[in-house]
């Protein structure tokens, strides 16, 4: 009885470990690859509970997560011989894990090396500027070279590549500092004259406007009054009419001519002639009312 006791304790104690040795646990984020004998068996493990064959069986379980790695900054000349120093992130992950398991030895390692040598490459196709205003361009390139040599053969899927810096020398910083600094002159100067144009443009337009009415000169000079009054400073300004000026235009186009070539006569000695003198102004020089010299 006893022996029998014993034998039953001893079966139960082989059948769990035998099951402890069958049973395999495998994550929702994982896939379980089992290799027979050394053989990978074509039926991938589905997350939940294995059960394989002890001894003979040997389960390697792959992450299918997207892995973050980082590009350690990598020094590349571009095209126009520009020394930059550029760093990259690369996001990828499992999409075959048997031929991640056996076609490639340590394949995080493996991507790492080929997102190097693909930066220094692609960086130095390109000009600066592309590099630095063209990053869409320059991250689609990069993907598509690690793309190439990861994706069917390692069964490795690169998701996003993107350029995280780019380190200039002081010397090209200062260069562009310079470039940029006389890109806004020249702006500004583009833009004042284009005011001045307009501005000119519009004021002779007014001007046109105002010399139809010749008031609107007077209103004017009386605006700008009111302007410079505002200010509340110690200038003074008297405003000169322009009436007075018009009237005095006006006088010396129709003053009559005083001989037929339209200039005055002269006498002897070069002088113009005043001409004759009128009585009211002849009684006004005199002394006494009289004739000059009695």
């Amino acid at each position: 009885m006893e022996a029998t006791v014993i034998g039953v304790v001893i079966v139960l104690a082989l059948l769990a470990l035998l099951g402890a040795l069958s049973v395999r646990l495998v994550q929702q984020y994982q896939r379980g690859i089992v290799f027979r004998f050394g053989r990978v068996l074509d039926r991938v493990r589905q997350p939940g509970l294995q059960l394989i064959v002890p001894i003979a069986d040997r389960m390697v379980r792959v992450s299918m997560q997207t892995v973050v790695m980082g590009v350690p900054a990598q020094g590349a000349i571009t095209r126009d011989n520009v020394t930059l120093t550029v760093d990259a992130v690369v996001y990828y992950r499992v999409v075959d894990p048997v031929k991640a398991l056996v076609n490639v030895h340590d394949y995080p390692s493996a991507v790492l090396q080929v997102a190097q040598t693909a930066l220094r490459s692609v960086i130095g196709k390109a000009d600066l500027d592309t590099v630095l205003g063209d990053r869409e361009r320059i991250n689609a390139e990069l993907k598509a070279v690690i793309d190439a040599p990861t994706e069917k053969p390692w069964g490795l899927l690169i998701e996003r590549v993107e350029v995280k810096d780019v380190e200039l020398p002081e010397g090209m910083k200062r260069s562009m500092s310079r470039q940029a600094e006389a890109e806004r002159e020249r702006r500004a100067r583009v833009i004042a004259a284009d005011g001045e144009y307009q501005a000119s443009r519009r004021l002779a337009d007014a001007s046109r406007a105002m010399a139809g009415t010749p008031g609107a000169y007077q209103l004017r000079l009386l605006q700008t009054v009111v302007d410079v009054a505002a200010e509340k400073n110690s200038t003074l300004v008297m405003p000169f009419p322009v009436e007075l000026l018009r009237f005095f235009d006006q006088f010396s186009r129709t003053m009559p001519e005083r001989d037929g070539m339209g200039a005055p006569e002269r006498d002897g000695t070069g002088v113009p002639d005043p001409g004759p003198v009128t009585g009211t102004v002849a009684a006004a020089a005199e002394p006494d009312g009289g004739p000059p010299g009695g």
